[in-house]
């Protein structure tokens, strides 16, 4: 079904939360913000909401960050351009010390409080707040249809949930689609009192309960309102504003039953990434009205020579001699040598490639190649942008790793992290 645009675009105006030092997905944030981490292969996690909005016909975007925000900046400004006779941008909103507030971002509610001055000068009536590291698409057209018919004055996008994830997320209940109730990560010994009516589809599959998706809608002159006098202090939305706002105001539910996952941990986005080499994925990237939008970046086609390929995503620019490649994302610009196999890994490829004498000179120095070399075997791992991997290198990521911190590597719920420029030696063993 088609994407029903927004008709207005000085309707609503959307804020995307750049999130927090993303410590949970350490060491894909150590030189990075959460919204900059690459996901499948080619894309940012940024460009997941802002593909949303603009899919949507939602064109006017801040991007709040104040993390590692540098790669993020300029991934934006190569990415979004728009005619100089359309009044779309996608800006980024850093946090900023001023004579009046010398503090940094303290958390969802207060990073948008403190962009209110850059925010307020643009007309809308609504105001769409989404998070910068979940993976979705969904329809904020019929979100705010929905916003609309109830007379709401805020809105919480929710997904049913089943009893193993509810105490992960704020569960709520509602009635005639307002919330009456919420609980932030409720106990599992009071879950029998959050059942909701999900549907029948939903109850089928278990999931009987609404979560919070971290999505919201408000009426512009309410938040404007809520912000700088009724709750002041208050410094998140899911954790103090909604909560206290079910009694006083209009609040919504907006029921989606579609595909999404919040990125928040390694687990999670290794299997995000994972997942899309199904058959048929959850998460859909073919989808002709649903254009997830990236910098184009004008790289040859990928050559790959005498490599079994199983369930595996290949992104452009790549030069693949493996033995076999499978279950596994490989970003661009990936090189791996001959004799290698890769099963149930993301390699986030590389920036550039290496000239004919650079590759000459590491030869020289005993240094190895930019990528993947000859004769390894690499599984259950995620590889960061710009590795050096020599010959003969195995990592076998598993249950059997414990967790821990080397400066080549990390591990976490058994997945290696390789990280960013690291430079693995022939025969090296994880």
């Amino acid at each position: 079904m088609a994407i029903r645009t927004i008709t207005h675009s000085r309707e609503i105006l959307s804020v995307i939360l750049g999130g927090g030092a993303g410590s949970r997905l350490y060491p894909l944030t150590s030189s990075r913000s959460k919204p900059a981490v690459p996901i499948a292969g080619k894309y940012r996690l940024v460009d997941i909401p802002i593909s949303n909005c603009l899919n949507n016909g939602i064109g006017r975007m801040f991007v709040l960050t104040q993390f590692n925000s540098a790669s993020l900046n300029r991934h934006i400004k190569n990415t979004y351009h728009f005619s100089a006779f359309s009044k779309a941008f996608v800006d980024i909103l850093a946090a900023e010390q001023t004579p009046d507030n010398p503090t940094w971002y303290q958390g969802t509610a207060d990073a948008v409080r403190q962009g209110l001055r850059h925010i307020e000068p643009f007309e809308s009536d609504y105001i769409l707040i989404l998070s910068g590291d979940q993976l979705y698409q969904m329809d904020f057209a019929e979100m705010l249809d929905n916003h609309k018919a109830l007379g709401a004055d805020i809105s919480v996008a929710t997904i049913p949930v089943a009893e193993r994830e509810a105490p992960e997320f704020g569960i709520l209940k509602s009635k005639d689609g307002l919330i009456a109730s919420f609980i932030e990560k409720p106990k599992k010994d009071v879950l029998g009192d959050w059942v909701s009516d999900t549907g029948d589809d939903m109850r089928a599959a278990g999931r009987n309960y609404l979560a919070s998706m971290g999505i919201y809608i408000f009426n512009r002159n309410l938040l404007f309102d809520m912000l700088k006098t009724e709750f002041k202090d208050a410094t998140d939305f899911g954790k103090e504003i909604i909560p206290q706002s079910i009694a006083k105001y209009k609040v919504a539910s907006y029921q989606y039953s579609g595909y999404w996952t919040d990125i928040g941990n390694i687990y999670s986005f290794f299997e995000a990434n994972l997942d899309l080499t199904k058959d048929v994925p959850d998460f859909n990237m073919f989808d002709n009205d649903r254009t997830i939008y990236t910098r184009s970046r004008m790289l040859p086609p990928s050559k790959v020579s005498g490599t079994t390929l199983e369930k595996t995503l290949i992104a452009e620019g790549c030069i693949i001699n493996a033995s076999r490649i499978e279950h596994s994302v490989v970003g661009i610009r990936s090189r791996i040598g001959s004799g290698t196999t890769v099963v149930s890994t993301y390699l986030m490829g590389s920036d550039s490639y290496e000239t004919i004498a650079e590759l000459a000179a590491d030869k020289e120095k005993g240094v190895p190649a930019m990528g993947i070399g000859d004769r390894c075997y690499i599984k259950n791992a995620i590889i960061d942008k710009n590795v050096r991997i020599g010959n003969d290198v195995r990592i076998n990521g598993g249950s059997h790793l414990e967790n821990t911190d080397h400066p080549l590597y990390t591990v976490k719920d058994g997945i290696v992290v390789v990280k960013k420029g690291a430079v693995l030696p022939n025969g090296y063993v994880i």
